[in-house]
């Protein structure tokens, strides 16, 4: 179940407790603690490019937009 799914259906169940306990249970998306989704840019947000070398955290081009600033240097 998608996450825009999921907040549909529990905007009509806030009327109803019961069964919106019984829907948390069963269907709310785990927190993910490793994985793609896990790591996302300080910068834009985005989980594809992802730099985490040198727990850098950027995706590949806001780090092209910020190297010099971050101290790297560009040889030829």
């Amino acid at each position: 179940m998608t996450i825009s799914d999921y907040k549909k259906v529990f905007k009509q169940l806030k009327n109803n407790p019961v069964k919106l306990k019984k829907f948390l249970k069963h269907n709310k998306p785990k927190a993910r603690r490793f994985g793609k989704s896990t790591k996302k840019c300080k910068r834009c947000g985005t989980s594809r490019g992802y730099i985490g070398k040198y727990h850098l955290g950027y995706c590949r081009r806001c780090f092209r937009e910020n190297a010099r600033e971050l101290g790297f240097q560009k040889y030829r």
